[in-house]
């Protein structure tokens, strides 16, 4: 799965194995053998290329894209698969979000969209906190 992941990495950031090998401190050669999986980065030279990519150290190690049927995400962003809306509407919000979210039976979300970028769910509290942060601002952002 490393060598997969390092190898799709790479090229999704448009790097060629001179330039990773010259921001990890290692040799050209020691990133092809990661990528074709002669071999594996070590833990620090792991970190390096996680930090590389913007990417958990879990997820370039761990995440299986055929599993997921996705690409590995960046650090901080979630793909938790697809969910099907019900005849009114409703959809149910996967285990793992709820659990990073900090989301439980009873709260309020907030529903918010744009017609060209798409739907987005977020904690209702956290989107109060930050509208009462603008108006004390004055609403210029200043």
């Amino acid at each position: 799965m490393i060598s997969e992941n390092l190898t799709f990495l790479r090229k999704a950031h448009g790097y060629s194995q001179e330039q990773v090998a010259e921001e990890v401190g290692v040799s050209r050669q020691a990133v092809a053998k990661w990528e074709s999986g002669e071999t594996a980065p070590d833990l620090p030279n792991s970190v390096l290329l996680a930090k590389l990519y913007q990417v958990t150290l879990d997820n370039l190690v761990n995440y299986d894209s055929k599993k997921e049927s996705m690409p590995i995400p960046p650090k901080g962003k979630h793909i938790f698969g697809t969910v099907t809306v019900g005849e009114r509407g409703q959809i149910v919000i996967p285990k793992k979000a709820r659990e990073i979210f900090d989301i439980h039976s009873g709260d309020s979300l907030m529903v918010v969209g744009d017609e060209d970028q798409g739907i987005a769910i977020v904690k209702a509290e956290v989107f109060l906190n930050l509208a009462h942060e603008i108006l004390e601002k004055g609403g210029d952002g200043k």
